[in-house]
């Protein structure tokens, strides 16, 4: 028997993919899934931003003018829920299924087949989640941190349906996160210590252990929600002896976790640019991995600062604020480090790089926002203000998202063999700079006025501020259907691509031929260490 198999899978490293539609159902290949990861979290992207466009239409002027306000509610809903769980998590595990193999000397990921259904369970369930906007009542109109009672008591008969959505999602990301640890322990090339991985298979690998800690207890509140309603409990009713700040604690001790989890993997990207663009040695490799271990552990010690105003004793006040402040710390290490590896490189400012420079700016002032909102007594005036909606999209949309779309023209030549049009790239990353600042930049100042977050209609006075804001965020929405375009004509046509494409670039994926072959490093004695640490 173990004779056939052998030669099986002797055949297999012989063929390339299948071919015409079935490729893409049942494949094993981590390449495949993390395409399929991508193009997927792009259309999620694409839909997500389609809602916040019509938010920010709607706030365009003063008064109802577009949109029902029920309807406005579930567009600020389920535009949240879409970016965080179906654009920005997704991608990075496409990124990861593409590259931890390739990073580490891998002949694929650890788990092949749970890899491609932690994949399928996705488009599953964010139609199902989608299609609650068609539902009696509509889609869940509570906010994507989704508080009871708001979510329970009084939410509309689809939220049944976002429960359960929200259970695959977390069933995905759980076995997508198992799946990166076991390949990163066990199938690094002889001879690669954990300290010699690049820094985006350590942030993966500690992201991987985030996820699997907090999603369950997302998965807990969930199974909460639903007792409440459908079972007769009454855990965050206070009538009958529940309480709804408990769904509060333990939606943010998910919720803070959550937030690095959509952030570490972004460090790793930009940890790998920016040396290879500056064309030196990253700065402080070890202080960085640290850093992020420091990182993840802490950020489950702060949760609280989510909830400042909800009537917590005075120690509990001083306790998350001082954690907060001290989370600082390895975040301000690793902006150092960053900074530290530019200073005096011989830098070039081709498009990755472009969106790693804004990425280490626009972040630092998101993380600057954040330690004014970790300020107790402030954080009074600044809660539930555009404020706070400023602070966290600073950290996302040039966090999260830059860092991506810098990921996206970094390794792309690598995966289609052909150069993207620099022009077209400088283009995309330009409107989008100007388009993200244009949007939030303003939304500090009307957050500090007191202008209240998710309402559909405000004050006059925050007029000329929201108006800029919309202008900013349809610049930003619409030059993403250029990126679209240059992603597609760089699948097609391109110069081609030679096997290192960056001169500064160091590291395994850059010793295999651009393309990458449909299966690398399928014999342990191929990987060349020496090579890939320049």
């Amino acid at each position: 028997m173990s004779a056939i198999i052998e030669e099986h899978h002797h055949d297999d490293h012989h063929h390339g993919p299948a071919k015409g539609l079935m490729r893409w159902v049942f494949t094993t290949n981590h390449k495949d899934i993390g395409t399929l990861y991508l193009w997927f979290s792009f259309a999620m992207f694409l839909l997500g931003g389609t809602f916040a466009l019509v938010i920010r239409a709607e706030l365009f002027q003063p008064g109802l003018q577009l949109v029902e306000p029920a309807f406005f509610n579930q567009m600020t809903t389920m535009h949240g829920l879409i970016m965080v769980f179906g654009a920005v998590m997704p991608a990075f595990v496409g990124l990861a299924n593409w590259l931890v193999p390739m990073m580490i000397g891998a002949p694929d990921m650890a788990l092949p087949r749970m890899n491609n259904y932690s994949f399928w369970i996705l488009p599953f369930a964010f139609t199902m989640l989608a299609s609650t906007l068609f539902m009696d009542g509509g889609g869940p109109n509570f906010g994507w941190t989704f508080y009871a009672p708001l979510s329970t008591d009084f939410a509309p008969p689809s939220v049944t349906y976002f429960i359960f959505a929200v259970h695959l999602m977390g069933i995905s990301s759980i076995m997508g996160s198992i799946n990166v640890v076991v390949t990163i322990l066990n199938l690094r090339a002889p001879g690669m210590t954990l300290m010699q991985m690049p820094l985006f298979v350590w942030t993966w690998l500690i992201t991987a252990y985030l996820l699997i800690a907090v999603m369950p207890v997302l998965a807990g509140v969930v199974t909460m929600m639903l007792m409440d309603i459908h079972f007769g409990t009454a855990f965050f009713n206070a009538g009958g002896g529940g309480d709804p700040v408990l769904f509060q604690h333990v939606f943010w001790f998910f919720g803070h976790p959550e937030v690095y989890i959509m952030i570490l993997p972004a460090f790793g990207v930009v940890s790998a640019i920016i040396p290879t663009f500056a064309r030196k040695r990253l700065f402080g490799y070890a202080s960085m991995v640290y850093a992020t271990s420091s990182i993840a552990f802490l950020s489950f010690t702060v949760w609280a600062h989510n909830m400042f105003t909800v009537g917590m004793p005075l120690a509990g006040e001083l306790y998350f604020m001082y954690a907060t402040m001290l989370i600082a710390v390895p975040t301000g290490v690793k902006v150092f480090n960053w900074i530290a590896t530019m200073w005096q490189g011989s830098m070039s400012f081709e498009t990755p790089m472009l969106f790693a420079i804004a990425f280490v700016i626009l972040f630092t002032i998101g993380g600057l926002s954040g330690l004014m909102l970790s300020i107790a007594p402030a954080d009074f005036q600044y809660q539930d203000t555009y404020f706070v909606v400023a602070h966290f999209h600073y950290v996302l949309v040039p966090g999260s998202i830059f860092s991506i779309m810098a990921a996206v023209y970094y390794w792309l030549p690598k995966w289609t063999g052909n150069m993207y049009d620099e022009t077209l790239g400088k283009t995309h990353f330009w409107l989008s700079f100007v388009g993200v600042n244009v949007t939030f930049f303003p939304q500090h100042f009307i957050g500090l006025a007191g202008m209240p977050r998710r309402i559909p209609d405000y004050a006059l006075q925050f007029a000329d501020y929201n108006m800029v804001s919309s202008v900013g965020a349809f610049l930003f929405g619409f030059s993403q259907l250029l990126f679209l375009f240059i992603v597609i004509k760089c699948i097609k046509t391109g110069k081609k691509a030679t096997a290192q494409v960056w001169d500064g670039a160091h590291g395994l994926e850059w010793t295999i031929p651009s393309p990458a072959p449909y299966h690398t490093f399928s014999h342990p004695d191929e990987v060349d260490l020496k090579e890939a640490h320049g």
